[in-house]
């Protein structure tokens, strides 16, 4: 949620301030009245949000994203937002993003700072500042409030503590702080937030330890099963497996809890939370209910991250997972109600969103 805010000004539709001023901040009567008197405008003008955010604006936002190691959910909602605003934007274009975007930021767990403390430094638009003067961003891009977002970052930012939002010449990383990964594992694309991972584990092969839910993983972890330089597969957790692509938050806390976060790597076919840290990594697309590689993983497979290089590979030979594809028969977890059925035939993976598909004439 706190990424999305975030995000949404860059997107240039939240007013400068939304996405790091406390709740509770008595600055969010005036942030009230700023979005009241733009909303009266638009509507008065006839503006609707299809008027004036393109692709530019979604370029704009996952710059931003990639620059303070947002929450990987953040690429699954905003892909959905342009999904449905008709403007595509494939994860290669995304990893493009990430690969050329410095990390300025990094919010808790991925530091030991928070949002009041992005707050203070300068916030979203401090961020945006320091990018846009080094030619990230497209300043063109116009905003709810009837500007450019050039035009409103010419009112000037200023970063208040370069500890937490630092200065081009100084980033954390050279590189965004979410990186997409293709291979064998994930043809369509995975994601995982580098910011949060130690150096150790940016290359790392083990053996698969697979579990076909979130509660055979958890129950494994909490019994010791899990030793370090394993990799922990949990599948049939996306948007149709579940159905509905659950947080794997709980799993990752346990693996850090004991004492596993720098010597074992999580894949799955479902997400995490934005409190997610570790080699996390998430939305492996094409997902296990719909056929895709992560379905075929067997106890003891050989699975490699490269997370500098953007890779996930899993090591078995073509003719191997051809046999096995011969056989494979994805599972279908039982759902109670007409709706859960409908979404889980209707849903696509989320490489394209997790949205509904809409070619259906």
């Amino acid at each position: 949620a706190n990424s999305m805010n975030c995000l949404l000004e860059a997107l240039g539709l939240a007013v400068p301030g939304n996405g790091s001023i406390l709740a509770t901040d008595p600055r969010r009567e005036e942030l009230k009245k700023t979005a009241v008197s733009w909303l009266m405008r638009m509507v008065e003008d006839d503006v609707k949000p299809l008027d004036f955010v393109n692709e530019q604006s979604f370029e704009n936002a996952f710059r931003l994203d990639v620059a303070m190691g947002g929450s990987t959910n953040t690429v699954l909602h905003t892909l959905a937002v342009a999904e449905e605003a008709g403007i595509p934007f494939p994860l290669e274009k995304l990893d493009a993003i990430g690969r050329t975007t410095p990390t300025l930021c990094k919010i808790a767990p991925s530091s030991a700072y928070h949002m009041e403390d992005l707050d203070r430094a300068g916030g979203v638009f401090a961020i945006l500042g320091e990018l846009a003067r080094g030619g990230y961003l497209n300043l063109e891009a116009r905003t709810a409030s009837g500007r450019t977002l050039g035009e409103q970052l010419a009112e000037g930012y200023e970063i208040r503590d370069e500890r937490v939002i630092r200065q081009l010449e100084n980033p954390y990383d050279a590189q965004g702080g979410l990186r997409i990964l293709f291979g064998s594992l994930a043809p369509e694309g995975a994601v995982v937030k580098t910011a949060g991972v130690v150096p150790e584990m940016l290359r790392h092969e083990g053996p698969a330890r697979v579990f076909d839910s979130e509660e055979e993983a958890q129950a494994a972890i909490d019994a010791g099963r899990i030793r370090p330089g394993d990799v922990v597969v949990v599948r049939y957790e996306g948007p149709k497996g579940g159905p509905g692509m659950r947080e794997m938050l709980a799993p990752t806390s346990a693996i850090v809890g004991r004492g596993l976060g720098e010597s074992v790597a999580l894949i799955t076919d479902g997400r995490f939370s934005g409190g997610t840290r570790g080699a996390a990594v998430g939305h492996v697309s094409p997902e296990a209910a719909e056929g895709g590689p992560i379905g075929l993983v067997q106890e003891g497979d050989r699975i490699a991250l490269d997370l500098v290089a953007g890779r996930i590979e899993l090591r078995v030979d073509e003719a191997e997972l051809e046999r096995r594809r011969a056989s494979f028969r994805p599972k279908v977890k039982p759902v109670n109600g007409s709706w859960l059925k409908r979404y889980r035939a209707l849903v696509t993976n989320a490489a394209h969103g997790a949205v509904l598909r809409s070619d259906l004439d």
